[in-house]
């Protein structure tokens, strides 16, 4: 009975599992980046620690402003293609140093040009076999106000399966219109042949 309970589980796990979903994660001082795919926060983390070489339990948080991930919820709430921080133990996250504010309270220093637009790149794979990264760009204004692009390149099969359904519907417009073709002149054929016919019977009638 025990037995048949574990296997009806284990069914239901892998009926029920959830798809599986591009993620990036990056070390404690940013430096290391890997792009990973996971379904679930236990997954994520398993692989993020493989990815990044972490032997000891370690804690996930939103990379832009340090919010814990801790529930499978809150990982489905979130978009493709963010960037989590790991971190071990004893270690706590940092705001990015480019995206700390440039004035405070009682500093003179002036804003720069740094301080008012900044626009990252972030090139990044999220499979091995990919044949070209893919390209996040980000865009910051003032420090308040970011906008952010994901463009995904594909994988060697993707862009040989891509190829062919452009090269069978481009074969199989030109085979409609090669039967267009073929039907017009059939029918100029077809009317040349009847007008001569025709004046064929003129000139009969007229001897």
């Amino acid at each position: 009975m025990e037995t048949t309970s574990s296997l009806f589980r284990s069914v239901s796990r892998r009926v029920w599992s959830p798809p599986q979903r591009p993620f990036r994660v990056c070390s404690y001082d940013r430096e290391l980046k890997k792009g990973i795919t996971a379904g679930t926060l236990e997954e994520l983390k398993k692989k993020a620690a493989q990815a990044l070489s972490i032997s000891t339990l370690l804690t996930l948080v939103c990379e832009e402003d340090g919010t814990e991930l801790d529930s499978d919820e809150f990982l489905i709430a979130l978009p493709d293609n963010t960037v989590f921080m790991c971190l071990k133990p004893g270690e706590t996250w940092k705001p990015h140093p480019l995206r700390q504010s440039g004035n405070k309270p009682g500093d003179s220093k002036p804003r720069t040009g740094k301080d008012i637009a900044q626009i990252t790149f972030d090139l990044y794979r999220t499979h091995p076999k990919d044949m070209f990264g893919s390209l996040n760009v980000k865009a910051t204004y003032q420090g308040l106000y970011s906008v952010s692009a994901d463009f995904q390149c594909m994988g060697p099969k993707k862009v040989l399966r891509e190829a062919l359904r452009v090269i069978s519907t481009f074969l199989h417009a030109a085979g409609h219109l090669l039967i267009s073709s073929a039907t017009v002149i059939r029918r100029v054929i077809q009317g040349a042949d009847l007008i001569e016919a025709q004046n064929d019977k003129r000139l009969k009638f007229l001897d």
